[in-house]
């Protein structure tokens, strides 16, 4: 198991946002966290990224507590998230936009190697490699934040939304790039959507959130024909 969060609660003043949520990624694993706006998906990303520490409970990353160590330390042992709303660098180049995201790292042969590999997995920021990022559509500037986000080469991906206020062909693409990255580089993901479809379609287990709390959990095969899971995310229709 590459990380645990056991019991996390997260308040924000005198919002109570987590109320003893416990999820767990194994190696090499995609995990989804599915639910309404409010839920408390992206509590826990921040919680696990160290943005905001929770107010109990314990998460281990690589079997080592984690939950009291700044956001800078949580990156360099290899949990890197890719937030919401495509923080792009608009006045840099898709290029330079990639190579920020190694800017922790020292190893240059490798970090040419990712970088190719990054421009393999999205040809599109091949093709514009020297274009300014603000230029970009929103589904090719989720691209480069995903693309940036691997070039920290991380051991623990988080994802939030990533098909939000995309078109639908480039979800398509995303939700392509999402199971190669976690095939072919081994990486592990927590997937935060609001696109359940989708996410419970390329995930190997889900959790259900709702209003701070895991409602249901299990595989993402048996919660996509769950009528509960079917009626509240997937519009009632049976796969």
């Amino acid at each position: 198991m590459i990380l645990e969060a056991r019991n996390i609660k997260v308040n924000y003043d005198s919002v109570r946002a987590l109320r003893n949520v416990s999820i767990s990624v194994d190696e090499g694993e995609i995990v989804t966290l599915i639910g309404a706006n409010g839920a408390g998906k992206t509590s826990m990303l921040r919680a696990i990224t160290g943005l905001h520490h929770p107010d109990a409970g314990e998460i281990t990353f690589e079997g080592e507590r984690i939950d009291r160590l700044p956001v800078e330390t949580i990156a360099e042992r290899g949990i890197t998230m890719v937030p919401e709303g495509r923080h792009v660098f608009p006045l840099m180049t898709v290029r330079d936009n990639l190579l920020m995201g190694a800017f922790l790292r020292k190893d240059k042969r490798e970090i040419q190697e990712n970088f190719d590999k990054v421009l393999a997995l999205f040809p599109r920021l091949k093709e514009r490699i020297d274009q300014l990022a603000g230029t970009m559509s929103g589904g090719e500037q989720q691209m480069l934040v995903i693309g940036r986000g691997l070039m920290a080469k991380p051991k623990l991906l988080l994802l939030d939304e990533p098909s939000l206020g995309v078109a639908p062909l480039f979800v398509q693409e995303i939700a392509r790039a999402i199971v190669k990255i976690n095939r072919e580089e081994k990486v592990s993901t927590i997937l935060v959507e609001q696109n359940s479809r989708m996410a419970l379609r390329i995930s190997h287990r889900a959790y259900v959130m709702v209003t701070g709390r895991v409602a249901l959990e299990g595989d993402s095969e048996s919660l996509r024909s769950d009528e509960r899971v079917q009626k509240a995310y997937l519009g009632g229709e049976v796969e």
